[in-house]
């Protein structure tokens, strides 16, 4: 009966791989765990740019791109803020009449035919009032301060009005708006007076004229309106004690040269109180009758070229709701502080955000599309800072650049406009929406940075909305770059990833970007890193690349592109090959695609040709992907394996990386090895070229993976009654005793992996060795006897592998030592 058994296990030896008797469904799985690997590699990394700018590396500017540098001055800026909307712009007169303009009059009113007042007026208002009328405003020089009229005649100045804000303060609106009451409750009876002076060389009027005119002759003002109600009373009473002060310390500064950086805070502090006092009277926005003269204030300070200063200004000014060219230029004033990293924390507190999100949301892109495209410059800049990226996260700012692209998407997507009654205004105005678009792509890419922000773009469907974009602007290399680096860091976090699997539409755009693209590294290699995330977390994912047209021959041939310029030093072009192989090997652990991949020449071919053309020293990561790869196709073990039948230069290839220092290389080559051989050639290889010292030496390593690798070639070779000797003589059973001790409570599929391997070291009655294996066996099959984690997802984890993987190897080579046990008991009685 013992023969017969004897008999019957020489027939049942086991394998690591196809073709061996499996005892449950869970065996298969573990093998195909061990045997078919995802690979992992580094996110591509993005240098920081040193120059920020509207474009980001593009030095061209034939396209009529907008520039990211200009200079801006008060002169840029028009006195009455907008123009009629219709009309054509005339030249202008070589005569300018010299009409009466007084600063109290709206811009409204101004462009208007004034019409001549009467004489008695004229003669009241003396020659003060005779102002040159201006249709776009200059650059300022100084308006002389009340206080510096030394040569003309001048009343007594009565405590003219100061602020007392410290200057390193950073203003918020509430307890400026406080300080500001308690000062003017002070001094509300020191209204500053002064005579009217002639000032020839100033084309806009001071406030103080103003001043006069108000305090000397208000018959006259009413006798040229048609209403004098308590509002215009109310209003005329706040211009004069609230508003006018600030402006008369604005007209003391004179702009050019260098101005104080004590000047400038205080200044700053100015244009704050006066946000202040404009909002708490409901003044802001287009229906102040003197706006235009607080414009012409605001923009004449901006020729101090403070960055402080200006984007003080700017919240005012935009605050005040000005239009056409100004609302331009005060964006483009925004735009250029934001240039300049080192006044990003003057946006950390500054409202002027709220105002920027404001004009993105609301703004007519056909009309204003150049505005839109500065506001987005600048908040593309800003949000490379980490803070004011967190700042802008909590104002919605990635809803609203998502809803902002689908207007854009609108505007360029041809079908939208068959049944509209407009169009665009030519190639111009698609050319600014593209540019936008550009501006959008890579303000959300920083965000990505943000790993606060994954929420925010799960929840606004970020993926099947850049998908569209990059869809409809596949020639715009810049806006597909930066959908890909958003992709590339998004596709690295699990949540994310899984997302991106159920954007159908992303696999044909990868594959059709990568053909139309094949040539520009940086959106190539972004884009095989994501598809190489999705193809190592989803069985769905891999078969979704496989099954789109003409998938593999696109990656093949882009494989062989970049394969030719490996045959020098290390390359740039390396990365993109860790990437694309990468993809190869995920892909392959689905079944199909994996027995396809494997019975492709060219595939097999391009990836032995990595490992010929490149050592381990030169490029590790290359070339333990390829091994990598040739280790998952090595796995299916069909007639038509491309591997199995290239076996010997296969083998050849892998004992290179077995002789090299590179442990991980050593690994994927023992890997392979378990696969191949199976196969008698393979096997010859091995014991011919000692390969079998180098796996029994990596049973001795202290790391699971590589002892589980060196098993499973050690149990094919032993099938081998030849190989098994020369094996048990280099000491196999004893090293893999210590190994089961050593690692058999932690790892319970590795304590199978070596029963396995002892199974069929031992088939030539190896008694020596039977009582002390028996004696582990013994107390690894009681289940009571072993400690177990406290952890309960762990237990129940590793009494899975215990009872359906260990369990039943073990008690089938217990049978096995008992018997040794008792043949060599009559031996020691004899003894």
């Amino acid at each position: 009966m013992a023969s017969v058994e004897r008999k019957q296990e020489k027939h049942e030896p086991f394998y690591l791989g196809y073709g061996s008797k499996r005892q449950t469904s869970a065996e298969i799985v573990t093998e195909a765990r061990h045997s078919l690997r995802t690979l992992r590699t580094q996110r591509p990394f993005t240098p920081r740019e040193e120059h920020r700018q509207l474009f980001e590396g593009s030095a061209h500017t034939c396209d009529g791109r907008p520039p990211s540098s200009f200079s801006l001055h008060a002169r840029n800026f028009e006195a009455p803020d907008s123009r009629p909307s219709s009309g054509t712009r005339l030249s202008p007169l070589e005569h300018k009449p010299r009409l009466p303009l007084s600063l109290d009059e709206d811009y409204s009113e101004v462009d208007k035919g004034v019409p001549k007042p009467p004489v008695e007026c004229m003669d009241k208002r003396g020659s003060g009032g005779a102002r040159t009328r201006l249709v776009r405003a200059r650059s300022l020089t100084l308006v002389p301060s009340m206080t510096q009229h030394s040569n003309e005649p001048q009343t007594e100045v009565v405590d003219e009005p100061t602020l007392s804000i410290k200057p390193s303060q950073q203003v918020h609106t509430e307890s400026l708006c406080s300080s500001y009451k308690q000062e003017r409750t002070e001094k509300s009876s020191k209204i500053l007076i002064h005579t009217p002076a002639k000032h020839s060389g100033s084309p806009w009027p001071s406030s103080a004229d103003l001043s006069q005119t108000k305090e000397t002759k208000p018959d006259a003002e009413h006798g040229c309106r048609d209403s004098a109600g308590s509002d215009a009373t109310d209003e005329s009473v706040f211009w004069t004690s609230e508003v006018l002060p600030i402006l008369q310390m604005f007209e003391s500064v004179a702009p050019g040269g260098i101005v104080p950086k004590e000047t400038i805070e205080r200044l700053c502090d100015a244009c704050a109180s006066l946000h202040c006092v404009l909002a708490e009277k409901g003044m802001l926005g287009r229906h102040f009758k003197k706006r235009s003269s607080i414009l012409r204030a605001l923009f004449r300070l901006i020729d101090l070229g403070s960055d402080e200063l200006n984007l003080t200004l700017a919240k005012t000014i935009l605050a005040l709701n000005v239009s056409g060219n100004n609302l331009l230029n005060i964006c483009k004033l925004v735009f250029k502080i934001s240039r300049n990293s080192r006044n990003d924390f003057l946006f950390q507190d500054n409202p002027v955000i709220d105002s920027v999100l404001s004009l993105i949301r609301c703004e007519d892109l056909n009309s204003s599309g150049e505005t839109v495209l500065y506001c987005m410059g600048s908040l593309k800049l800003l949000s490379g800072n980490r803070t004011i990226a967190k700042l802008l996260l909590a104002k919605d700012f990635i809803a609203i650049s998502l809803r902002l692209s689908q207007r854009l998407l609108h505007l360029t997507d041809p079908k939208a406009f068959l049944n509209d009654h407009h169009t665009l205004a030519g190639q111009g105005q698609h050319a600014i929406t593209v540019h936008i678009l550009g501006q959008v792509t890579a303000a959300l890419r920083n965000m990505a940075d943000l790993s606060e922000s994954r929420s925010s773009f799960l929840s606004n469907d970020i993926f099947s909305i850049l998908c569209a974009v990059m869809d409809h602007h596949q020639e715009d290399q810049d806006i597909c770059l930066n959908g890909a680096r958003i992709f590339s860091k998004l596709s690295s976090y699990a949540e994310c990833c899984y997302a991106l699997t159920e954007t159908l539409s992303s696999y044909r755009l990868f594959l059709v970007l990568l053909c139309k693209h094949s040539r520009k590294q940086a959106l190539v290699v972004r884009l095989l890193f994501t598809l190489g995330n999705l193809a190592a977390r989803s069985n769905d994912a891999r078969e979704r690349v496989y099954k789109e047209e003409n998938s593999i021959n696109i990656l093949l041939e882009l494989f062989q592109s970049y394969l030719h310029t490996l045959k020098n030093p290390p390359h740039e072009d390396e990365d993109i090959l860790i990437k694309l192989i990468r993809v190869l090997a995920n892909l392959s652990i689905h079944p199909t695609v994996g027995m396809a991949l494997a019975a492709n020449t060219l595939c097999v071919q391009l990836l032995l040709k990595v490992m010929e053309v490149r050592s381990v020293e030169e490029s590790a990561e290359l070339v333990i992907n390829a091994s990598t790869t040739i280790n998952n196709l090595s796995y299916y073990q069909g007639e038509s394996s491309v591997v199995r039948i290239r076996h010997t230069h296969v083998s050849e290839l892998l004992l290179r990386l077995l002789l090299s220092s590179n442990m991980d290389a050593v690994l994927e080559a023992t890997r392979v090895f378990g696969n191949l051989s199976q196969i008698e050639e393979v096997q010859h290889f091995i014991i011919r070229n000692k390969v079998h010292q180098f796996v029994l030496a990596l049973l001795d390593s202290k790391n699971p993976h590589v002892c589980f690798s060196a098993c499973g070639v050690l149990t094919n070779l032993c099938v081998d009654p030849k190989n098994r000797t020369i094996i048990n003589k280099e000491g196999a059973i004893h090293k893999l005793i210590a190994c089961l001790r050593d690692f058999g409570p932690q790892d319970w599929l590795l304590a199978t992996q070596v029963c396995q391997t002892l199974w069929n070291c031992t088939e030539d009655r190896q008694h020596e060795y039977a009582q002390e294996l028996l004696e582990i066996l013994n107390f690894y099959s009681d289940q009571k006897a072993l400690q177990w984690s406290s952890n309960d997802d762990i237990k129940a984890y590793q009494e899975t592998c215990w009872e359906l993987e260990f369990l039943p190897v073990a008690k089938r080579l217990k049978k096995r030592m008992e018997r040794y046990v008792k043949i060599l008991e009559p031996v020691s009685e004899l003894s």
